[in-house]
């Protein structure tokens, strides 16, 4: 709304698909309807003001018809209409007409009804005419003394605001109030009263709690919040007050509302730094983390925890809570556990490092009897990567924690127990002495676990760190256990006949097929899909993994049995026994070489896979000294370098971090002395409060470039040309998800306009919150206006639309002046954040990143669908080699597309990622379908 016009307080809704009415029936309804005819008159006459239309001529059929009715929803209805109605004439004046409405004021405010007292009391507080306020005065007094609160609060905040605006009609005002708070017993009157002393007479509001210092423990929690803001106001610009009010400050931490707990221990924090201060605020903040329900208010408050722990004096108190602060892990939300976990890892020391893991092992084992939570295995991630930290940070801690964590490799989520391996292998590489308890840990749960990355993570350990005669020995039966009995396909072949079956004939055996002669894998359906049968179950888990043809884990067998087995040699003098060990390790080798050149895994090994196993059993066979130096020292010295790396890299950023933290001043800031500010200049401090609310409100200003005036004028859309009648460019101010639109119209001809009202819609996830008013533009003037805009979501918008306005004295129909579009950008109201690798992958994966079409066709073969999709589009038809080809995966992807979406629907049509097809290679692929409505499509080619 422009300056220009009259300031409004409420907005209504209005229906646009209403025709408005002619003021002759308005008029008639006014005066001769029923109670029901007014009421919808009344209401189509405040919509139609609001909209911008003059209705001078029902002004006093409006005085003389309804004003008089007692109906409560008129009553109502006429306080608005009286908020939006002008009151004065073009020159200033007050209208005659009003001092009708005074009289009928004056009334309202001796009705014998307590609700029409106290809306009309409100009401008043809008009215910023004080030839109307004027009169009232008195009666306004009298509603001080009124039997019912409602009405005695509202007269306090009239009284309040015609003292802010009009001090001359009331200037006993403070003096007044404060009688009566002395005397006043309801709890919202004296907040009220109380409140308007803060800012119209501190030094009696001061006096006033002076007097009950001591019994604001017992006021109601409206009243004592605003005391806490008075205390800080007063103390922020005298110190020397502290001292008087610290002991209400201490009181009101027990009070029994949680506002004003938070409150008062935020306020304690600025009056004193000694340390029994700070531990009773943060022992006020535990509290109220733990027994507030609000997720959003436990963040909050372990947010002020955090601030608190920022100041160096402040860390060493909060030290001795970390116990109290582990409380917080009860509530069942991630982020509030990820937030705690955090705050004590940061306030461990070695006073309470034992107390610490020994409740963090706790919670670790509750994970595994709680009912399954979809944040149970993220919230056990948690607590695995905190006792890591905390057993780097504390060696001594490390042999406490590595049993409780090792059962964990065998979880089912991977996610968890690869961190669980990190650890582990950390803690092996740092810690001699723990290496037999990790090595024998490690065996034990070795047969139990369940996840194909982590197996091999656990087979990398054990051959790496297995030293001596018994773990080697050990190791290798572990692995013949995970194994099971070989020849594997042999065996594999006796469990799906019953039968025994020479070698020769493998290749001749029934077993199941899963590749067609053309060299693709058979797909099933989910539906049809059954439950793994009694043979697969029963696999033992390193089986499992080759038979699903995973032969990378073979690889890290190889690799492992490599080591040990040169280990073993170098340790036993035994001939014969080196030998043995030497025989068995390749045998194991050669088997799994058999089964992934077999056809009865799901997939074939690879080649990168088949050289590996080739170059350990090329290394088992010769046993060089070069070779067993790079397989037995080589390996663990690139591991010591890159733990060394990271440490180092993590003691630097933390060094950053410090003395980040530690530089609260810089060099050339200026030094505020307190004892020479001028009373006059404490007024000018910064308020903690305003601060706060406005950060709450995310009204936080913004660093500007070095050229502020340079970086608001970048965000300069032009809308019109300049040889338009209208001129128009808007400034697009992005607040988050709020878009305010601040639109520039000039007037370039020599005409009046009238009714000139900026149209706007939006396309995308954007709403419009609220529909311009039209305004009147003189010759060659020019005035500001402002939208709002609402995002909704993360996507790119744009909002366009016109200008339409009235040339005065002209009978020509509306004119209007299209606008440019106004892109919004997604950069502009999405905020940077940071994650670590495995975070990223996972929402990677779980993010829906397309929508697949299936292509379906009767043709079973291949070559057949091809060349008849070529023959679809006249082309002549290509080699099958060609034709098997990505490009021809390309050409049928793109007229399956065009068949679905329309010929003239796509904008292009790109190889998301490469179709290579051929006789011996799968039939699949993804492409992208950009279609021109900017949807991402994607086809899938599957056979």
């Amino acid at each position: 709304m422009t300056a220009a016009e009259n300031v409004c307080y409420t907005l209504i809704n209005v229906p646009s698909d209403s025709e408005p009415p002619s003021e002759i029936s308005l008029k008639a309804d006014l005066e001769k309807g029923e109670i029901k005819a007014k009421t919808e008159a009344l209401k189509k006459v405040i919509i139609m003001i609001l909209n911008g239309e003059k209705l001078p001529g029902l002004l006093m059929t409006i005085i003389r018809f309804v004003l008089p009715l007692q109906d409560h929803t008129i009553k109502k209805l006429l306080l608005v209409f009286w908020e939006i109605v002008p009151k004065t004439t073009p020159d200033g004046k007050l209208l005659q007409e009003m001092i009708l409405v005074c009289d009928a004021y004056r009334k309202d405010l001796q009705h014998p009804n307590e609700f029409i007292r106290g809306s009309t009391l409100r009401f008043l507080c809008k009215l910023k005419e004080s030839e109307l306020l004027e009169p009232l005065m008195p009666a306004i007094r009298a509603c001080l003394e009124h039997r019912h609160s409602y009405v005695r609060r509202n007269a306090v905040l009239a009284i309040y605001t015609i003292y802010r605006n009009f001090e001359h009609l009331i200037p006993d005002a403070p003096e007044l109030i404060h009688d009566f708070l002395v005397n006043e017993k309801d709890a919202s009157c004296k907040r009220n009263a109380f409140m308007m002393l803060i800012h119209a007479d501190q030094e009696r509001a001061l006096d006033y709690l002076s007097t009950c210092i001591d019994q604001v423990h017992t006021f109601g929690d409206i009243l004592q919040l605003v005391i806490v803001e008075l205390i800080y106001k007063v103390c922020h610009a005298n110190p020397s007050e502290r001292a008087r009010f610290i002991r209400c400050i201490y009181n009101l931490l027990q009070s029994s509302s949680p506002a004003v707990k938070y409150e008062a221990a935020g306020t304690l924090v600025t009056l004193s730094s000694a340390p029994t201060a700070i531990k009773a605020a943060a022992q006020c903040y535990i509290d109220l983390i733990i027994k507030e329900s609000d997720n959003n208010v436990k963040l909050i408050v372990l947010d002020r925890l955090i601030e608190l722990k920022e100041h160096p004096t402040h860390e060493r108190v909060l030290q001795d809570l970390v116990m109290d602060i582990l409380r917080v892990l009860s509530t069942p939300d991630l982020e509030v556990r990820k937030k705690t976990l955090q705050l004590a890892l940061d306030l461990v020391s070695s006073r309470n490092v034992e107390e610490l893991v020994i409740v963090l092992k706790k919670e670790v084992i509750k994970t595994n009897n709680v009912t399954e939570h979809e944040d149970t295995d993220k919230y056990r991630q948690l607590l695995v990567r905190t006792l890591h930290s905390c057993s780097v940070r504390f060696p001594d801690m490390a042999a406490n924690v590595i049993p409780v964590l090792m059962e964990f490799l065998s979880d089912t989520n991977e996610a968890a127990a690869a961190d669980v391996l990190e650890f582990v292998r950390e803690a092996i590489q740092r810690f001699d002495t723990l290496r037999p308890l990790i090595i024998e840990k490690m065996l034990e749960v070795f047969h139990a676990i369940k996840t194909v990355k982590i197996y091999r993570g656990a087979l990398w350990i054990l051959g790496e760190y297995c030293s001596t005669k018994d773990d080697i020995q050990s190791v290798m039966t572990e692995v013949r256990r995970s194994l099971g009995e070989i020849p594997i396909v042999e065996n594999e072949i006796k469990k799906e006949t019953g039968e025994v079956k020479p070698e020769d004939e493998v290749s001749a055996a029934p077993a199941q097929k899963l590749v067609t002669e053309m060299g693709t894998y058979v797909t099933q359906s989910a539906l049809s899909s059954s439950r793994p049968s009694k043979k697969e179950e029963d696999r033992p888990p390193l089986r499992g993994f080759l038979m699903d043809g995973d032969f990378y884990v073979a690889a890290s067998l190889a690799t492992t049995l490599t080591k040990v087995a040169l280990r073993y040699v170098a340790i036993v003098q035994d001939k014969k026994k080196q030998n043995s060990f030497v025989a068995e390790s390749m045998l194991i080798m050669v088997t799994v070489l058999h089964l992934g050149k077999s056809s009865l895994p799901k997939k074939p090994i690879t080649d990168d896979d088949v050289d590996r196993i080739s170059l350990c059993l090329k290394v088992l066979s010769e046993c060089s000294p070069l070779m067993n130096d790079i397989f037995n020292k080589e390996c663990r010295k690139s591991l010591s370098h890159m733990l060394t790396v990271r440490l180092e890299e993590e003691k630097l950023s933390q060094k950053k971090e410090s003395e980040k933290r530690n530089v609260t001043v810089q060099a050339d800031d200026p030094i505020s002395f307190m004892q020479l500010t001028a009373k006059n200049e404490t007024s000018s401090k910064e308020d903690q409060f305003q601060l706060s609310l406005l950060a709450a409100m995310g009204n936080t200003q913004r660093k500007e470039a070095a050229d502020p005036l340079a970086s608001k004028l970048n965000k300069v859309t032009q809308l019109t040309g300049f040889s338009d009648p209208v001129y128009a460019e808007a400034y697009v101010h992005v607040n988050q998800y709020d878009i305010v639109l601040d639109v520039l119209v000039v007037n370039q001809t020599s005409d009046t306009l009238q009714n000139c009202t900026l149209e706007l819609a939006t396309l995308g996830d954007l709403k419009l919150v609220e529909k311009p008013s039209p305004l009147t533009l003189a010759p060659h003037d020019f005035a500001n206006i402002k939208a709002n805009v609402k995002v909704a979501s993360t996507e790119n918008g744009i909002i366009f639309g016109n200008i339409v306005y009235d040339v005065s004295g002209a009978a020509s129909d509306r004119n209007c002046v299209v606008l440019s579009d106004i892109h919004i950008d997604i950069m502009d109201y999405i905020q940077p954040a940071s994650c670590t690798d495995a975070e990223f992958r996972q929402m990677w994966a779980e993010f829906e990143w397309e929508n697949k079409v299936t292509v379906n066709t009767n043709i079973t073969d291949l070559n057949e669908y091809l060349q008849h999709i070529l023959r679809s589009t006249n082309m002549k038809c290509l080699t099958p080699e060609k034709a098997l080809s990505g490009f021809c995966g390309f050409m049928a992807a793109n007229l399956y597309a065009r068949s679905i979406f329309g010929e003239d629907a796509l904008a292009n049509v790109s190889i998301e990622k490469p179709i290579h097809l051929g006789p011996d290679a799968p039939v699949n692929g993804h492409i992208r379908i950009r279609a021109k409505s900017q949807v991402g499509h994607s086809c899938c080619i599957t056979k």
